[in-house]
């Protein structure tokens, strides 16, 4: 067994785990990224970057490389499918309190594979693909961490490991912290396509939520591509939802013209609402979906965690280089996240997902009533663009002590 030492140890090379790993790196921290797979995911997960998560990408000179690989997207949609009656919000509204008044359109692997390369150059990072976090010892000194590699285990010993290792957490199920919530009973499919729906379907947002008692749509547009959620029943065989049958189906429902239209890439996933009872375990913290999950209504999953990797570095920084008081400053990361994932994220998303799967019930009316009245009052209209903007929850968060 190989032996090494860092300053801290972060699992996960995600947006989330990436970010925090070059937040340290370049503030003067050793840190060590290990990754089971041998590189980035390029998955066709989170595609929505929110006005703050671009504003802390922009302190560490990111954002605007990112705008060159996204579209941005200040107006979206609320759609009903079968009366195409929109209600539409624009976050230009909100340019004077963010200098980015709009979502940005990008695929988060984007993201992930920018920062790794620039770590790999780093002097004070280490990135490691095809490394798998097994196992971990703490003390009140440090941690000891087990990678295990192709061909050896390597211990590192550290003086935090952050687990940012996704929904299925080894870190988070190592700690044997309680994972309270649920998982949806849908299973969610993702269809790409390069066919231009903005031919057919008019007057379409780049980003769409359309509500169905029948069959909710999800449309997104990113560079090249519209992305296109549905759900399913869990019960249908998962061959038959990535089918030519299931892609006509989806297809024909929205244009009519289901045969002729390809698609890039078909995938299935399940979809939870889940936070962890503790993110912070003397030494050991866990953050993005490590510690908390929500449905993508909303695009709030890989931004609340962005926020959480940079709440989290700013107190090791204090930590670190101010004398900072980690008994202290690391429960409050964690009062902070926790109240913004319970207060905002998870009652935000399960409010959005409900309206979708509404249809026409006597609920989904009244949502809609309401929906109007924010429309029609710039008062309202205003809140509710900082709430869904993300901006509303981090000022609520930083009055937390």
């Amino acid at each position: 067994m190989r032996s090494s030492k860092t300053q801290i140890v972060i699992a996960g090379a995600g947006p989330v785990g990436s970010v925090a790993a070059y937040f340290l790196a370049i503030n003067g921290i050793d840190v060590i990224l290990a990754e089971t797979a041998s590189e980035c995911a390029t998955d066709l997960r989170a595609s929505t970057f929110h006005p703050p998560t671009l504003e802390m990408l922009d302190r560490l000179g990111l954002t605007d490389k990112l705008i060159s690989k996204g579209l941005k997207a200040p107006i979206f949609h609320f759609r009903e499918r079968q009366t195409n009656e929109i209600i539409d919000f624009d976050m230009a509204e909100i340019s004077d309190v963010t200098q980015y008044p709009y979502r940005l359109q990008c695929e988060q692997h984007h993201l992930s594979r920018m920062l790794t390369d620039a770590l790999k150059e780093h002097a004070r990072a280490d990135v490691k693909f095809s490394h798998r976090l097994v196992g971990f010892n703490q003390d009140k000194e440090g941690v000891d961490v087990f990678l295990e590699a192709p061909t050896e285990i390597l211990e590192v010993r550290a003086d935090y490991l952050i687990g940012s290792d996704g929904a299925n957490s080894i870190v988070r199920k190592w700690l044997n912290t309680e994972f309270i919530g649920f998982t949806y009973p849908e299973k969610f499919v993702c269809f790409t396509t390069k066919a231009p729906l903005e031919n057919t379907l008019s007057n379409l947002a780049y980003v769409n939520y359309i509500s169905d008692p029948q069959e909710w749509v999800v449309l997104l547009r990113v560079p090249g591509l519209w992305r296109v959620l549905v759900p399913e029943n869990e019960e249908n065989n998962d061959a038959a939802l990535l089918s030519d049958a299931k892609k006509n189906q989806v297809f024909d429902g929205l244009l009519k013209t289901g045969p002729e239209i390809q698609t890039e890439h078909r995938t299935i996933y399940r979809v939870h609402q889940r936070v962890a009872k503790r993110f912070v375990h003397d030494r050991v913290i866990t953050i993005g979906d490590a510690a908390h999950l929500n449905n993508p209504l909303g695009g709030f999953g890989m931004n609340s965690g962005i926020h959480d990797a940079v709440n989290l570095c700013e107190k090791l920084l204090q930590i670190y280089n101010n004398n900072g008081e980690a008994d202290k400053l690391l429960p409050k990361f964690e009062r902070q996240r926790q109240k913004t994932t319970h207060d905002f994220i998870q009652m935000q998303s399960k409010k959005n997902m409900d309206f979708m799967k509404e249809g026409k019930s006597s609920e989904h009316m009244r949502r809609k009533i309401a929906f109007n009245k924010i429309k029609g009052d710039p008062e309202a209209r205003r809140q509710y663009l900082l709430n869904q903007s993300m901006i509303q929850c981090l000022r609520d968060e930083g009055e937390i002590q």
